[in-house]
Order: C-alpha cells, then sequence, then structure tokens
C-alpha cells in the first residue's frame, strides 16, 4: 500500500489529450464533429429500425440495441470532454466521475455481449436457415437482448463498490480525458490488489466468452459456406455477415491494442490514443460499416429520408 495524506477528495482533474492550449481548439472541433456523426449515424440506424417492419428481425433487434450503446457510450465521455475545453476547466467532481466510469464498464461490456448475441443470430441463419425462426423465438431474442444489459450493469456495479472504499492521497490528477477504471486504481494510494484481480478475472471473461461464441460461429459459418456449390450463393450468404465481422475485427482489434499489450511497451499518450479509437472512433464507424454494407440498411435508410423529404 502506498502511504500519504489520507485526505478525502471532492473532485479530480483530467488533462484530457493534450496540455497544448493552441490545440484546443482543434480538439474541440474535431471531437464535436466525431460526437455529432456518432449520435446521428446511430440514431437514423434506430429510427430505420423501428420504422421499417422489414426490418423487426433479431438481427436488427440487436443492432438498434447496439446502436443505442455506441450513442450512451460516446455521449458518457465527449460531452464533458468538449465542455472542459470550452469552458478551460478540468475537472469533474468525485461523483461525476464514478457515474462516468460505471457507464464506461457498462457499454464496454453489453458491446462484447451483443456482437457475440448477432454471432449467433448469423449462425443460427447460415448453418440452420430452415429452422431459423423455430430457434430465434422472441422469447430467446428478448432474453439475448436484456441479459447482455443486466449482466452489464452488474459487473459495472461489482468494480463500482470495490472502487468507493479506496483512498485518493497525493494526487487527484488523470492522465486521460474521462474517469477509466485503470488510471483510477493507478492513483489510488489504497491497496487495489482485490480490485485488479477483479478486473482481470472479470475483464478476461467478458472479453473471452463472447469472442469464442464469435469464433465459434464463424468456423461454423465459414464452413458451411465452403459447400454451398453456387458462387452467388456463397457471396450472398457471406454478405450477410460482412458488416458484423468487420466490426467485430475493429471493435476486438482496438482492444486488445489499447488492453492487452503491458503499459511499459508504449507510453501513456498511445494508451489515450487507443481509448479515444475505442470510445469515440469505433461508434462512429459503426453506422458506416453497417450501411455501406448492408442492402437492407441502405434501403430503410433510403425509404426514410424520402418519406422525410416528401413530407416537407
Amino acid at each position: 500500500m502506498r502511504q500519504g495524506n489520507q485526505t478525502a477528495i471532492s473532485e479530480f482533474i483530467l488533462l484530457g489529450l493534450s496540455n497544448q492550449a493552441e490545440q484546443q481548439n482543434l480538439l474541440f472541433v474535431l471531437f464535436l464533429c466525431m460526437y455529432l456523426v456518432t449520435v446521428v449515424g446511430n440514431g437514423l440506424i434506430i429510427l430505420a429500425i423501428s420504422l421499417d417492419p422489414s426490418l423487426h428481425t433479431p438481427m436488427y433487434l440487436f443492432l438498434a440495441n447496439l446502436s443505442f450503446a455506441d450513442i450512451s457510450s460516446i455521449s458518457n465521455s465527449v460531452p464533458k470532454m468538449l465542455i472542459n475545453i470550452q469552458t478551460k476547466s478540468q475537472s469533474i467532481s468525485y461523483a461525476s466521475c464514478i457515474t462516468q466510469m460505471y457507464f464506461s464498464i457498462v457499454f464496454v461490456v453489453i458491446d462484447n455481449f451483443l456482437l457475440g448475441a448477432m454471432a449467433y443470430d448469423r449462425f443460427v441463419a447460415i448453418c440452420h436457415p430452415l429452422s431459423y425462426t423455430t430457434i430465434m423465438q422472441p422469447r430467446l431474442c428478448i432474453l439475448l437482448t436484456v441479459i447482455p444489459w443486466v449482466l452489464s450493469n452488474l459487473i459495472a456495479l461489482t468494480h463500482t463498490l470495490l472502487l468507493i472504499p479506496l483512498l485518493f492521497c497525493d494526487s487527484n490528477t488523470l492522465p486521460h480525458f474521462f474517469c477509466d477504471l485503470a488510471p483510477l486504481l493507478k492513483l489510488s494510494c489504497s491497496d487495489t490488489m482485490i480490485n485488479e484481480l477483479v478486473l482481470f478475472v472479470v475483464g478476461l471473461s467478458v472479453i473471452t466468452f463472447p469472442f469464442a461464441l464469435i469464433l465459434f460461429s464463424y468456423v461454423c459459418i465459414i464452413s458451411a459456406v465452403l459447400r454451398i456449390s453456387s458462387t452467388e450463393g456463397k457471396r450472398k450468404a457471406f454478405s450477410t455477415c460482412s458488416s458484423h465481422l468487420t466490426v467485430v475485427l475493429l471493435f476486438y482489434g482496438t482492444i486488445v491494442g489499447v488492453y492487452f499489450f503491458p503499459s511499459s511497451t508504449h507510453p501513456e499518450d498511445t494508451d489515450k490514443i487507443g481509448a479515444v479509437l475505442f470510445t469515440v472512433v469505433t461508434p462512429m464507424m459503426n453506422p458506416f460499416i453497417y450501411t455501406l454494407r448492408n442492402m437492407d440498411m441502405k434501403g430503410a435508410l433510403r425509404k426514410l429520408i424520402n418519406t422525410k423529404s416528401s413530407s416537407l
């Protein structure tokens, strides 16, 4: 345990992405644009799925939840960062910091589970097409949607309850642009061995189980597609899951880059860049991936835009 002045702190200081004053306006404009693109893009996906009956299927139910999680994830960190840049204040209250950390965990975990559920849906659709409607009944779809939200909140609550008793003695400065669990543990002067053990075990489980399900699903999907005799049939089968596979590679590739390399191998700036890719860029890219590579979503968005245009 690190010793220090054990005075209760009321706020943390977020150093942000840069301490260069001349870069703040650029960062503000850049992150405001990314935030608006993410909210509008994912919002259009949710709206299109809600209004188009042809998209009322399990895959698009999971996609709507993923889009909602992406909007919530970026809204959890970027607005506060923009406010801090605009007001030239780097402070965040203790309660707000803990709340921000809680929801950042929720949305990381929910993305993992939803990507696993979407992979299972594609596995059933391609490997067992005749039994698809029998297997993917509304009750199962609701369970595959609700259970990830419940589990993600339980996991976030566990980490939060373990963090609250910790003391922050010598410093309240976080070298980050939002309150993340790992920097808070590094800052604490209490014994964080239990916290780090739980973080490792739970974090590894949260990533490993959905990824194992995704890997198993795609091994079966590839095997099933290769048995299709026609080239057109293979192309159509692969096209139904290409968007999901692209998002999976982007999501897990970023996780590996940010969380699985020892911190001694790269500086803190690299950690922050990785966190930006994970919490900001990935949610922004998902709408483009699903609209550019998915004919159903293209058609639904085109119909939505035409309907809005004709009503004006």
